[in-house]
């Protein structure tokens, strides 16, 4: 899998990314970092302890890498939980939640085959 392919497996742009990082290796480097990145695994454990707070800053966190790594999909569904969770309210549906780990779960699956 090359990058472009990639992006289309996890619902990402890879030209908007590249127009904003014109250099493949580059965005390359950051996409392979993401699999390191603790703040979904954080989330998960904020929320199964109802620690409401970190999981509203995780998932705000959340929002942001994946913004600036061109991960919509996964972006689309952290700005949705972000704003369950907003004012530290508990989360009583995990439907957000879920997207969230399906879409982290895609890109670590893509990044793994990537070439």
């Amino acid at each position: 899998m090359n990058l472009e392919q990639l992006y289309d497996a996890v619902g990402g742009d890879y030209q908007e990314m590249f127009n904003r990082i014109p250099s493949a290796a580059l965005i390359e480097k950051f996409v392979r970092k993401y699999p390191t990145d603790p703040t979904v695994s954080t989330l998960e454990t904020a929320v199964e302890t109802a620690d409401w707070e970190t999981a509203f800053r995780m998932a705000h966190t959340l929002k942001g890498v994946a913004q600036n790594l061109g991960f919509q999909r996964l972006y689309t569904a952290a700005y949705a939980l972000t704003e369950q969770l907003r004012g530290n309210q508990p989360l009583t549906d995990r439907t957000h939640l879920e997207e969230v780990e399906q879409a982290h779960q895609t890109i670590l699956n893509a990044v793994a085959q990537l070439a």
